[in-house]
């Protein structure tokens, strides 16, 4: 199946223009989209000062404009080294969506017909109470937490120590499982650290850009930006099932059949070395397991692979040489790699095609994984679940002593274990060793993985807590207490990107009623638990920054040479590494902006070389049937929602910029078969559970696939709970579902 090769990107002033089509779609949006090119006198404002936005993981810099010290409006920070005066419309609509009706003001308390409003002294002695006659009756280890990506750093870093060297809490994990949990493995088994090798300034600097399960165009709106100011022509290849927005814009997009990116990956390896297409001399001074890989890679002929993918032999070859020719290749993933019941093992196969041919530590290079949430990276180094804070390992009793002592701690208070893993902790709230639950700044009841079934198990808990921004969440409403938080805006500290950049978060607003940040609710509780002496130089987020500094130190990921905030915000921004004593720590002027890993080729495993890493495709654990003869693929829908619309959907604007109602995008070929009309209304059920959909009838799906948005809240009714052996990660984009038209009397 031979792809037909595209024109270049073309770039217009505020679209992006598919290369032989009509328009992708608008996706960055400027000021007067949202009538904000003409501010009314009465609201001009009397300051100004710069943020980092709160949704996706790009970390753009936004203008936040005051009057009396409250925001008024925003605008995008021309200046900026990541988003040059643009924003997606998440980022434009920032400020509306803390403006909710449906934002939580007051602590509730479940009781006999509802909720009612309690103090904060009330919620606090009612959270320790409940969690300690839980401990005292089932254990210590009968509690856990689930955290956020959301959050910042010093938050997430005062709950994990709160909660694990306070409370006594053994297990406690992020959402972050959910969406980068495969790649943060597969660094660290590649490279010896989760460390992410890139600068966004790759995308402009690469001759060959290589996108596996991921759409830039519409999930990374301001990336694609990036990818469209190259000067070089790059070519583009995508790797993706579906024809979407980005494979689209592709100069080369390979339909290959779902989750056979593994295959497809070691047949371009097997053509790689049978031509001698490789880096010999970066193999040998800076690998490890290239002999093993190469006779492991002896199943992989393109014929075979053809067959398993259904991407002809000569497409392969093709591939291959592109990448063979290109001067600077990089190799960018997303969810579509991640979220995989092989997820890590498919990155590494991304990673090899990096090492093997050289493309790493140099500029437009790299085996570069896109980060989903705002926060993400600081969750994976700092939010003490399943590594200890700044990188460190819970299992080495000499990485607890040296946290404690830096920390002034008994270091008996630190686990000497890691924390179960998301779907470890749901599934034992089933097994009953999991009997109170904190859930903060995350909605498990809409994001978790085959979604009536974990209804079912959040209603076995003797004690569930939910701390959100919203009191309307489906998880809130299933709480025991809910506990109102501020949200982004409202409160201050930093997030870390998808480039390991450093940036500083603002309070511009006032939480509404009594909401406070998530950084006051944790240091109340531990004044209440009676564990607050033990943070009491945890005054404050940039107090926690500093102790944060002194655990990186000499670690891959140190920032000892972080001044202050005050420096993070005059730079806009400082990517780790940033060691004490370096140069650009020592300057007063503007830092070197864009600083890539591994450029002298020596990675952090104990030899300094990376490993090559593979194993055999597994079997997709749940194939069509006659009954259910349709393989369901979930992913991003629109630029203008983010995962479960908890915020974007309170904006009206957001609202109006994608699909209401829940759609399913349906190959016209199926849907003549099953005698389905465009706009017909439709059921979707798999084995777990079913909803209503409208048909969208399209040849971007191919015949025996359809595909819904991640966002609807009921599309986690149909998916199937099965996870990456390595990361634990949920494996959402395959399942087997049967589609019909829609009767009269189908109840949904």
């Amino acid at each position: 199946m031979s792809t037909k090769t595209r024109q270049r990107p073309t770039r217009t002033n505020t679209v992006w223009r598919a290369f032989d089509g009509p328009l992708t779609r608008e996706l960055v949006l400027q000021p007067s989209t949202f009538g904000l090119s003409q501010v009314p006198a009465a609201l001009q404002p009397d300051a100004t000062t710069g943020t980092v936005c709160g949704f996706c993981s790009i970390g753009c810099s936004l203008n936040i404009h005051l009057r009396s010290g409250e925001a008024i409006h925003l605008t995008p920070a021309a200046d900026s080294l990541v988003n040059f005066g643009m924003a997606c419309p998440k980022g434009w609509q920032a400020l509306s969506v803390l403006k909710s009706a449906e934002r939580g003001t007051t602590p509730l308390m479940r009781g006999g017909r509802g909720y009612k409003p309690i103090s904060w002294p009330e919620a606090t002695e009612s959270f320790c109470h409940r969690i300690r006659e839980i401990q005292a009756r089932h254990g210590r280890e009968s509690v856990a937490f689930l955290s956020t990506g959301q959050i910042t750093t010093e938050e997430m870093a005062l709950l994990g120590a709160v909660a694990k060297f306070g409370i006594g809490m053994v297990h406690g994990d992020g959402n972050t499982r959910q969406c980068m949990a495969s790649s943060v493995v597969a660094y660290k088994e590649a490279f010896g650290f989760d460390a992410p090798p890139y600068t966004y300034c790759d995308f402009k600097e690469s001759d060959v850009i290589v996108l596996v399960g991921s759409n830039l165009c519409i999930a990374h709106p301001i990336l694609w930006q990036w990818v469209l100011s190259n000067p070089h022509r790059p070519q583009i290849i995508v790797l993706d099932p579906r024809r979407t927005e980005t494979a689209m814009a592709a100069t080369q997009h390979l339909a290959l059949q779902p989750k056979s990116d593994l295959a497809l990956l070691y047949g371009l390896a097997h053509i790689l070395i049978r031509e001698d297409w490789i880096d010999r001399e970066y193999i040998e001074e800076h690998t490890n397991g290239f002999d093993d890989f190469r006779g492991h890679l002896a199943r992989f002929g393109p014929e075979s692979v053809a067959s398993l993918t259904g991407i002809d032999a000569e497409t392969l070859h093709e591939v291959a040489k592109i990448i063979h020719e290109g001067a600077r290749v990089s190799f960018w993933w997303t969810m579509g790699v991640n979220q995989s019941y092989e997820g890590v093992r498919t990155a590494e196969a991304i990673i090899n095609l990096a090492l093997m041919t050289g493309n790493i530590g140099r500029p437009g290079t790299g085996a570069n994984s896109l980060t989903g949430q705002c926060n993400a990276m600081g969750s994976r180094l700092f939010s003490n679940t399943t590594n200890l804070l700044g990188g460190f390992e819970f299992t080495s009793e000499m990485h607890r002593r040296k946290v404690a002592d830096i920390l002034g701690m008994d270091a008996a208070r630190i686990p000497d274990r890691p924390s179960w893993s998301y779907n470890e902790i749901i599934e034992g709230i089933l097994s009953d060793k999991i009997k109170g639950l904190w859930i903060i700044g995350t909605n498990t009841a809409h994001s978790w993985i085959n979604q009536n079934t974990c209804h079912e198990i959040l209603d076995r808990l003797d004690f569930l807590v939910v701390q959100d921004m919203y009191s309307t969440t489906e998880t809130a409403q299933r709480a025991d207490l809910y506990l109102p938080a501020a949200g982004w805006g409202e409160k201050e500290g930093t997030f870390i990107n998808s480039e390991r950049r450093i940036g500083l978060v603002k309070k511009v607003a006032s939480a509404p009623g009594q909401a406070l940040s998530d950084f006051a609710i944790f240091r109340l509780i531990a004044d209440s638990w009676g564990c607050g002496a033990m943070f009491a130089t945890w005054s404050d987020p940039e107090a926690v920054f500093h102790k944060l500094k002194q655990l990186s130190r000499t670690q891959p990921c140190d920032i000892t040479g972080i001044r202050d905030y005050q420096m993070i915000h005059e730079q806009g921004g400082i990517q780790w590494p940033f060691p004490e004593g370096n140069p650009d720590a020592m300057s007063d002027g503007p830092l070197n902006s864009q600083r890539r890993l591994f450029v002298d080729g020596k990675f952090y495993h104990p030899d300094g070389r990376a490993r090559f890493l593979f194993e055999m495709p597994r079997e997709m654990p749940e194939r069509p049937s006659n009954r259910y003869r349709y393989l369901l693929l979930t992913g991003r829908g629109t630029a203008a929602q983010w995962h479960t619309q908890t915020r974007t959907a309170k904006s009206a604007v957001l609202r109006q910029l994608g699909p209401r109602k829940v759609y399913v995008e349906i190959n016209p070929l199926d849907a003549r078969r099953e005698g389905i009309r465009p706009d017909q209304e439709v059921i979707v059920e798999s084995q777990r559970g079913r909803l209503r959909a409208k048909a969208l009838v399209t040849p971007t799906v191919q015949p025996g696939q359809v595909f819904i948005p991640m966002h609807y809240a009921t599309t986690n009714k149909l998916t199937h709970a099965h996870f990456d052996p390595y990361s634990k990660q949920p494996s959402y984009k395959d399942c087997a579902v049967c589609v019909r038209r829609y009767e009269p009397w189908d109840d949904v």
